[in-house]
């Protein structure tokens, strides 16, 4: 294949991706079914792998599998036959192919953890050790010097995140960028001995691409190199302390940094790059509960959206990250017209899986604000757009008629729930969440026995929303108004029995009466309102209250919940920070050494809290892996927090 040839196949590829981005995907399966190109093959690939990621479908993750190991023998024999030629790049030969070959790989790894399993991640982290070896080699080759003077899409200084636009360590891996390293440990056994060889000399320094294939050499070595380190970072810390032990050291800092640098360009890895970006910060946001700097993560996302949204303005996945921004920035009614308006009929509307993430982004976003009917109807729609989990979707729809009190109609939903969790499953097991849905049905059905002496109408026996409950998961009360979190915390106080914990938010003539028939008559219930007038306290900024409620959900007895244990734990920890930032403050400039002594003394407790978190969660636990990922969240947070206390940041 010539370098004309090369260079119009990629260009042409390059349109179906412009489509798919736009939203029109099949418009983009016309493009790349045209050619049988490297590039076209790892572009059906990528259409396969996005629906698969997005749809979590069995049938499509398997399409996902057979699509990528197509794409990836098409690459390999392009490979073989362009190795010996004259490079046409200022890399070596078929660094291009050897780029789209490690795409390939990678993708086809992550489609194992589409499960949540912990065998799940199992079977990605044995999948991506080939990557390991091929984008280490990539980003040597390519960016000999590191990373830290390109531009990345946004140049606000940050106050105390180095990640991903100012780096003050060094942005190249440990070993020089000119020699011959043995894999350490473990992945020994499963590739050789990685052989690096340095660009000629024309390449050293920052390079500017020279024409469309060195632009995707650049930017997808870039890409690859901290996809592969952010999914590694991200895995639970079992297999975490596994990879380890066995050799590999990850380094999100580098990661997120090399993503940015390749979402500042303009290939096609640059919009993939921007995604995984968005999707990080946005989960960051979400999940971590505390961050260093949130301004700084929500300006670097801001830049990231506005980058990709200037291109493709009716694409989905632009308009959920440009709502998630507003709904983690307070402005959920905000968030909610912007998914509305996405979801409009005169938009393009063949990429169903996307515009179903702008569904379920919408019933959150609803649930959030106490809109239970509108939020029960988009759930219910979920099941008409995908098929992963109606079990969950309708488990979700009925919870919010039980907020409503709309008991009949819960029980509907409810006694669909068992047949659709009996469906197949990705990989023949049930899903996490599914698990949990199944004790939580189970433990209703029991309490309606014990109070009636059948398990008829076990609804009428629910009083705290089952879907508020999964919602903690979610961390969805951290991000709503005060006013909404009064709203709940008055609800949760009028069950009987009567709270012997006080708090300013609670008034005793509307709270329960102390003697009447209890509501909550188990364990498991009264744990569950503790821990969610934990977090709702802390949400409203009343942080002693908060410290009590979640300090009683933590040591009280939980029954079949495991899991609460482990939550409140982490909660706890949650709302010391946000305490400590309210009553330190967090402004670098102003702190003196007093108050730089009392946010170790914070930072250090939190530390410890952590690590009692990952002792009180297991693979038996409930959502472990949720949690985990989490607890790996916040200590990255912790860990920014104490480098800018130290000025390392």
């Amino acid at each position: 294949m010539s370098v004309e040839e090369t260079t119009a196949n990629l260009r042409d590829a390059s349109t179906g991706f412009d489509h798919l981005f736009a939203n029109d995907l099949e418009k983009a399966r016309e493009v790349f079914t045209a050619t049988s190109s490297p590039f076209h093959m790892i572009g059906m690939g990528i259409c396969a792998f996005l629906e698969a990621a997005l749809g979590m479908e069995e049938g499509m993750v398997a399409d996902a599998a057979k699509q990528l190991a197509a794409s990836e023998n098409t690459i390999k024999a392009q490979l073989k036959a362009v190795r010996s030629s004259k490079s046409s790049t200022r890399f070596p030969a078929g660094t291009e192919f050897e780029l789209l070959n490690s795409d390939a790989v990678i993708l086809h790894g992550i489609t194992h953890a589409f499960s949540e399993s912990y065998m799940g991640y199992v079977q990605c982290l044995y999948a991506m050790n080939t990557a390991h070896s091929k984008f280490t080699k990539l980003f040597k080759t390519v960016y000999p010097n590191g990373l830290d003077n390109y531009a990345t899409p946004s140049t606000s200084a940050p106050s105390s995140r180095p990640a991903s636009i100012n780096s003050s360590t060094s942005s190249t891996p440990s070993s020089a960028s000119n020699q011959t390293t043995k894999a350490k440990g473990f992945f020994s056994r499963f590739g050789s001995s990685l052989t690096v060889s340095s660009p000629s000399s024309e390449t050293t320094g920052n390079l500017t691409p020279d024409g469309p294939l060195e632009e995707l050499i650049m930017s997808g070595t870039a890409f690859g190199y901290g996809m592969f380190n952010l999914v590694f970072s991200l895995l639970p810390a079992g297999i975490r302390g596994v990879v380890g032990f066995l050799g590999f050291k990850h380094d999100r800092k580098l990661a997120l940094r090399a993503l940015a640098v390749s979402a500042a360009q303009k290939d096609v890895h640059s919009v993939f790059a921007g995604l995984t970006l968005m999707t990080y910060y946005g989960v960051v946001l979400l999940m971590s509960g505390y961050q260093a700097d949130e301004q700084h993560i929500l300006r670097q996302y801001r830049a990231i959206v506005d980058n990709i949204d200037e291109r493709y303005p009716s694409g989905s996945l632009w308009i959920l990250n440009r709502a998630k921004i507003l709904r983690m920035s307070g402005d959920t009614e905000g968030a909610i017209a912007v998914l509305e308006a996405g979801l409009t009929p005169d938009r393009p509307h063949t990429f169903a899986q996307a515009d179903s993430l702008l569904v379920f982004e919408l019933a959150w976003s609803l649930i959030s604000q106490r809109r239970y009917e509108q939020a029960s109807e988009a759930f219910t729609k979920m099941t008409t757009l995908n098929s992963w989990s109606h079990g969950t979707y309708y488990f979700m729809a009925a919870g919010c008629h039980i907020s409503l009190k709309e008991y009949e109609k819960a029980q509907k939903l409810f006694d669909a729930i068992p047949d659709l969790l009996d469906k197949k499953k990705i990989g023949g097991k049930d899903l996490p969440t599914e698990v949990f849905i199944k004790k939580k049905l189970q433990f209703y059905q029991d309490k309606q026995k014990r109070l009636t002496g059948s398990t008829e109408n076990f609804a009428q026996c629910m009083h705290i929303s089952p879907a508020e409950e999964l919602a903690i998961f979610w961390n969805s009360h951290s991000r709503i108004r005060k006013e909404i979190a009064q709203e709940h915390i008055t609800e949760l106080s009028s069950f009987t029995p009567a709270l012997h914990i006080s708090s300013p938010l609670i008034n005793a003539e509307t709270s329960a009466s102390a003697d009447a028939k209890p509501d909550l008559d188990t364990p498991e219930e009264l744990s569950i309102r503790l821990l969610l007038l934990g977090i709702l306290h802390r949400t409203a900024g009343e942080f002693e209250a908060s410290r009590n409620f979640l300090q009683a959900a933590k040591t009280d007895p939980v029954g079949v919940n495991t899991w609460i244990p482990g939550v409140a734990t982490f909660e706890l920890t949650v709302t010391e920070l946000k305490e400590a930032e309210a009553r330190i403050g967090s402004d670098l400039v102003v702190l003196d050494e007093s108050k730089k002594t009392e946010w170790r003394k914070v930072l250090k407790v939190a530390n410890d809290r952590l690590a009692e978190v990952l002792s009180l969660s297991g693979q038996s636990i409930d959502l472990s892996s949720r949690l985990d990922m989490r607890v790996a969240m916040l200590r990255d947070e912790i860990a920014l927090k104490k480098d800018s206390i130290e000025g390392t940041a």
